[in-house]
């Protein structure tokens, strides 16, 4: 899909990152990896998949300096814009959104392995007739690509996946699901709330392993009132971001060798 949308959130959640506090540096998109910061890194690669508007939602400073100099010596096709980051990651998609409509590719400035091709692939496999579409990794792809990371699985009936932060938000009906996901990250130290949001069935049946990754997706959407679907990940490395000091140290050596 040539010429799509896409967000890359860069927001922060207050404090010190401690990556960036390992790194030297302020905000993780400031990271310098193989020549490049990581923002610069995720947006080529997003260039390089065909986006022609890429909005990056960050209200740091420095992070916001450095865009103002790509700005002034474009090396991009894409046009590239700073978006204001709202008080956490599903609000930031909600505005970022609402500011450039669908159909939207979501990624964070993380997202340090970052391909085109991963990109593509992800929209090329992502069903037609989903309204939000989310690419999952499963455990064993992820595993025989890097046998040393730890990464957060979900388990289902058919296997775990990991999240690779990537997500496409198809039509306008996809701001439901993300209206969805506010109430429970708003909710996300009261967890009987999100079990009374999901509901005890679709609780009960997840948490037994009874579903399947495509069942679990499938209920979720019908609870915000749209089509979702999981989409698989081709590449185990899309599934490797920096959430932690030894995840920089693991894709530094993985790209400076």
């Amino acid at each position: 899909m040539k010429g799509f949308r896409a967000l890359v959130l860069a927001g922060s959640r207050g404090g010190v990152d401690p990556v960036a506090a390992y790194a030297g540096v302020s905000h993780k998109g400031l990271i310098v990896l193989g020549g490049q910061t990581l923002l610069a890194r995720v947006l080529g690669a997003l260039d390089q998949a065909g986006a022609s508007r890429i909005g990056v939602s960050t209200s740091d400073p420095a992070l916001e300096a450095a865009l103002l100099a790509m700005l002034a010596a474009p090396t991009l096709a894409a046009d590239i814009e700073i978006l204001p980051a709202a008080a956490g990651p599903s609000l930031s998609v909600r505005e970022g959104a609402a500011a450039m409509g669908a159909p939207l590719l979501v990624t964070t400035v993380d997202h340090a392995l970052l391909r085109p091709e991963w990109v593509s692939d992800f929209i090329a496999d992502a069903p037609a007739d989903a309204d939000i579409a989310v690419l999952l990794a499963p455990e064993a792809l992820v595993r025989a690509a890097a046998p040393e990371t730890k990464r957060t699985y979900l388990a289902f009936r058919d296997g775990r996946y990991s999240g690779c932060n990537l997500f496409l938000l198809r039509t306008e009906r996809a701001l439901q699901a993300i209206d969805l996901w506010r109430r429970v990250e708003q909710h996300r130290k009261q967890p009987w709330k999100i079990a009374a949001l999901l509901g005890p069935v679709t609780l009960a049946r997840y948490l037994l392993g009874r579903m399947t990754l495509d069942e679990t997706l499938g209920r979720i959407g019908a609870l915000a009132g749209v089509k979702a679907a999981a989409v698989r990940a081709r590449h185990g490395l899309a599934a490797v971001d920096v959430d932690k000091p030894s995840d920089l140290d693991l894709v530094r050596a993985i790209v400076e060798g």
